[in-house]
């Protein structure tokens, strides 16, 4: 993005604001979802990265995780590794792993980065770690067919 020009990176800017005002009700990251997971994201250089610790209401068994809730958060960091580029887009495919249980309370790292592009076909690698010891618990590959 360093390399864009002044009018670009205003366009980029604004169609960014667009892409927020019009996900306010996202369900993993709109601030207006009452039950949503209210997951903030940001890009750091090329990685989109969100943190999240999930709470009773998202538990599936006992006090693990629903993995819909795992995949709701690795389908929206990989989402939002392109709309924080003004890139807009849709999920065409996304295939999760669960590698270990998340127990309710611990804090989740999320990460999304863009693996190559084809056309109009986006791959993208999601991961969610947990925060305290770094344990890779679950990760996805998405595809993305980016908007005309």
């Amino acid at each position: 993005m360093c390399s864009m020009s002044s009018s670009t990176r205003r366009c980029s800017e604004h169609l960014v604001s667009e892409l927020a005002e019009s996900a306010r009700r996202c369900f993993a990251c709109g601030e207006d979802n009452p039950i949503g997971l209210r997951i903030r994201f940001s890009l750091e250089g090329d990685t989109c990265v969100g943190e999240f610790t999930p709470g009773v209401n998202h538990v599936g068994w006992e006090d693990t995780v629903h993995g819909g809730i795992l995949y709701a958060a690795l389908d929206d960091v990989t989402a939002n590794c392109l709309y924080l580029q003004g890139r807009k887009a849709h999920t065409a495919r996304c295939e999760i792993r669960y590698r270990q249980p998340v127990r309710v309370g611990e804090r989740l790292t999320l990460m999304g980065r863009v693996e190559r592009e084809r056309g109009r076909l986006v791959e993208l690698k999601g991961e969610a770690r947990r925060h305290g010891d770094n344990v890779l618990v679950a990760d996805c590959i998405a595809s993305f067919m980016l908007d005309r």
